[in-house]
């Protein structure tokens, strides 16, 4: 009996890529058929250019092609998360649509899944024409990630990854996070795991759509999500600079008393009142940023609202 496999891609204005991307998976999933009746589920996240009208077309052409619309725009990870409560299949593999995640490993990925792996992801082994500003952000954020947080995140991991049916009903009943990061939350579920390193191709087509600004969004999130650590440096860095201001109040209370006039020393005094109203403000901002996730989480609005889904049934 063949296994259903479905293919989880979301999609953001990708018209010019999209059709190439599914002729390419297409090739490899026709390649396992005896093994795998497979489903490509297409999540599309509000798109402004001919996306949503290519993608139709192919699912019109082709019954194994689905897609659900989202009603606004929801993001990548909630894209990913919006597939997985849909699909209901054996195995699912979750992969961009720009070409930059090489159908072709799907072979291997299978492979390893048959081996009794419950989540294979993959590790990039180089980005051709990456900025540098990028590589650099990239390399320090997981450094920082797994100096701070309990979770063992690889650098270079990628969403292009497969996960069983048991680890996706963990998703869709027990881990209903609102700032979701997946790289660090498929790690953290646990269960038997395997990576698989690929050569990322450069961009077929089009221009990234995750900004420098969305990566550091995405990187707040990920380290609130796995980490108290920035409020216990707060607490510490509080905690030495009241005890600097009270020394140097002590020290002018006896100055006073001693010889009954201000000391000198004014420029010094408006620059500790300057550190210490920076370092208070700086503490605020962290604390603020975990109440601010506290308060996403208790509104308990959904993590995303489909539109319409079109041409799926389930495997």
């Amino acid at each position: 009996m063949r296994r259903a496999l479905t293919i989880i891609s979301p999609v953001f204005n990708e018209e010019d890529v999209i059709e190439s991307f599914y002729n390419e998976l297409k090739k490899t999933l026709d390649s396992i058929d005896t093994n795998y009746k497979s489903k490509i589920l297409f999540v599309i996240d509000r798109c402004t250019d001919r996306t949503l009208e290519i993608i139709d077309r192919l699912a019109q052409r082709d019954h194994s092609v689905s897609y659900l619309v989202m009603s606004s725009r929801f993001g990548h990870q909630m894209s990913l998360l919006a597939g997985i409560d849909t699909a209901k299949s054996d195995v699912y593999i979750m992969m961009d649509s720009d070409l930059q995640h090489p159908p072709a490993l799907i072979n291997d990925m299978l492979k390893c899944y048959e081996e009794g792996f419950e989540v294979v992801y993959t590790l990039r082994k180089t980005t051709e024409k990456q900025g540098l500003i990028r590589k650099l952000c990239s390399k320090y954020f997981y450094r920082l990630m797994n100096a701070l947080s309990d979770a063992s995140i690889y650098e270079n991991a990628a969403d292009f990854r497969l996960i069983s049916e048991k680890v996706a009903i963990v998703f869709r009943q027990q881990i209903r996070e609102r700032n979701m990061f997946l790289r660090g939350l498929v790690s953290w579920v646990g269960f038997k795991q395997k990576s698989l390193e690929y050569i990322a191709a450069p961009r077929f087509a089009g221009k990234s759509k995750y900004s420098v600004a969305q990566m550091f969004k995405l990187a707040g999130d990920a380290l609130i999500s796995f980490s108290t650590f920035p409020l216990t440096v707060s607490l510490i860095v509080g905690t030495f600079f009241s005890l600097l201001g009270f020394l140097y109040a002590l020290t002018t209370f006896f100055q006073f008393i001693l010889y009954r006039q201000l000391p000198n020393g004014w420029t010094t005094l408006i620059i500790l009142i300057t550190i210490f109203s920076g370092v208070q403000l700086l503490c605020l901002g962290m604390v603020g940023a975990y109440v601010g996730g506290i308060y996403s989480e208790v509104k308990k609005r959904p993590h995303y609202i489909i539109d319409h889904l079109i041409n799926y049934q389930e495997v």
